[in-house]
């Protein structure tokens, strides 16, 4: 529950520490006086966007914080999910700094406006004039109807809050399932078109046994083949020189090897070079051997040529085709292309064992969220009694007000089924769409019933009304403080009113005044004493000068 309010250069508040109390306060003030400032404020501290001309003194820095005391809640696993430390005593602060700059803190931890009003949402309920709207939307007509089938099966095996659970899982699952397929069929849609040609290309890559391939060696023996010719011809040349009988190297080398052969006694150098010609000699020989061979072996062969320049043009188009100029990195893409076309076959087997997968979670998500409907339809009865019984007593005896539950024809986060309101508060006149069938007055009416039966069901620890009352008085009033009172038993309820009836009602009495101060406009919260509250509430009455019959009247209302 909220325990305490600081406000500072807010508006036309200049300085306001205000502790509130449990049970139900009521604040009233003239029209003007600034009753709504508070929850502007506190608007503040749930998140909502700053505003510079909120601001009362531009020069100086705004700040708002509230206190809040937890204990009785079980937000540990909220704190946990907000990466929050949770704190039995709750502070919640926002600052708005002269440069319009907006700053917010739980327990003094810096926090982003997302993580204010998703923690705020846990703590307080603002209700004001405007927020009627709320009753024509589709996702609150259906939160009415869960808070109450989620009460009344949360004792059961089978809650409805444990269904809702599994439902979502399976939906989650169900989600991604069907998006996966999607990916996958946009990736076989692009790969079919892709694959013919891929084929095409892992097979002429595959032709070659690329990693046999040298192509250095083929260059050479291209180059040979195709200089056969001239290679034998310099063969022969050589070897007619080296070994020619008379003339040749050979036969000249011996010679000298003979010379040499005669000294070589006199000289160790002699002798040197008689081993160094003897050494020649043999490798000369050897030589001329190498050169007969090759001679001998060497001839055209224009069929072995004709494929080797048929292999090396095939290998330098694949080159200039995947741009490339290495037969590794052509054995490279050989591999990538034979992943995508083994990818592409495999992708019917993936196919197939999604679309079973997703049918077992369709059939999933088709049983748990009949489960979910079944409960809503059983439980919605019950409910109806109840907000009628509420409804009728604040001046409506023959509205009726009926929950619909339909299936529809797909999934969403809470189930298949669609759930509205549909309300008449005339006898014997056609249920519609609340917001077609209900005037303004008539919403209030039957928002205050429904908040009071989310209270209940949802344990809010505080609500706040602002002028829910608009638009009603004598009886209805009554009984709108009645129901609020009873609210106040089980929660914090803080009720912005200008009525009388409701004003007494309260376990607590604030007052918003507004003055002049230094030639300044300030609004001012004070909370009543006893006799205060009699004045205040005879000022109600009476609308006026305050007579002793007024006075009389309000401490009848406060008894």
């Amino acid at each position: 529950m909220l325990t305490s309010i600081h406000i500072q250069n807010f508006a036309l508040i200049e300085h306001l520490d205000l502790d509130v109390s449990t049970g139900l306060t009521t604040i009233t003030g003239e029209t003007g006086a600034g009753k709504s400032i508070v929850l502007g404020a506190l608007g503040l501290i749930l998140g909502q966007r700053a505003d510079l001309s909120v601001v009362r003194d531009s020069d100086s820095k705004c700040v708002v914080e509230a206190h809040f005391n937890l204990s009785s809640l079980d937000l540990k696993k909220v704190f946990e999910d907000l990466d929050l430390d949770h704190e039995n005593h709750t502070i919640l602060r926002r600052i708005i700094l002269p440069s319009g700059k907006s700053r917010a803190f739980v327990n003094d931890l810096p926090v982003t406006l997302s993580v204010l009003q998703q923690l705020g949402g846990y703590l307080i309920d603002i209700h004001s004039q405007h927020d009627t709207r709320d009753l024509i939307r589709d996702s609150f007509q259906r939160e009415v109807l869960d808070a109450h089938v989620a009460f009344e099966t949360k004792n059961k095996k089978r809650s409805f809050l444990k269904v809702l659970s599994d439902y979502q899982r399976s939906f989650t699952e169900f989600k991604s399932l069907k998006r996966e397929l999607k990916t996958l069929e946009e990736k076989e849609h692009n790969l079919i078109k892709e694959n013919d040609y891929n084929i095409f290309l892992l097979g002429e890559l595959e032709d070659f046994n690329l990693e046999s391939i040298d192509l250095e060696l083929l260059e050479e023996e291209q180059e040979q083949l195709g200089n056969v010719e001239s290679i034998k011809e310099g063969l022969g040349m050589a070897f007619k020189i080296v070994n020619e009988d008379d003339h040749g190297v050979v036969e000249q080398l011996r010679s000298s090897i003979a010379a040499i052969s005669g000294i070589k006694r006199f000289s160790s150098l002699y002798s040197e070079i008689d081993q160094r010609l003897s050494s020649t000699l043999v490798e000369l020989e050897d030589i001329v051997e190498t050169l007969e061979r090759e001679f001998d072996n060497i001839e055209a062969d224009p069929s072995r040529l004709a494929e080797i320049d048929e292999t090396l043009n095939t290998i330098q188009n694949l080159f200039k085709k995947h741009q490339t100029d290495s037969i590794s990195e052509l054995i490279v893409i050989r591999d990538e292309l034979a992943a995508k076309v083994l990818e592409t076959s495999s992708l019917d087997k993936r196919k197939t064992e999604l679309n079973k997968l997703l049918s077992e979670k369709h059939d999933q998500c088709t049983e748990l969220s009949s489960e979910l409907m079944g409960m809503r339809i059983m439980y919605k009865d019950s409910l109806e009694k109840k907000l009628d019984s509420q409804i009728q007593s604040l001046g409506m005896p023959h509205a009726q007000l009926n929950c619909k539950v339909e299936s529809s024809d797909s999934f969403h986060n809470l189930g298949k089924d669609v759930v509205g309101l549909l309300f008449t508060a005339n006898m014997g006149s056609t249920l519609k769409p609340i917001e077609k069938a209900a005037s303004g007055g008539e919403l209030s009416r039957v928002m205050l019933a429904i908040k009071s039966q989310l209270a209940v069901n949802k344990k809010l620890p505080t609500i706040i009304f602002d002028e829910i009352d608009t638009g009603v008085s004598g009886a209805i009033a009554e009984k709108m403080a009645s129901i609020m009172q009873v609210m106040s038993k089980s929660m914090q309820v803080i009720a912005i009113t200008h009525l009388p009836q409701i004003a007494a009602r309260g376990h607590e009495h604030l007052l918003v005044e507004k003055k002049i101060d230094n030639e300044k406009t300030i609004s001012n919260i004070s909370k009543l004493d006893a006799s205060a509250r009699i004045e205040e509430i005879a000022q109600m009455l009476s609308g006026g000068k305050i007579s002793d019959a007024a006075r009389e009247n309000a401490r009848v209302l406060l008894q």
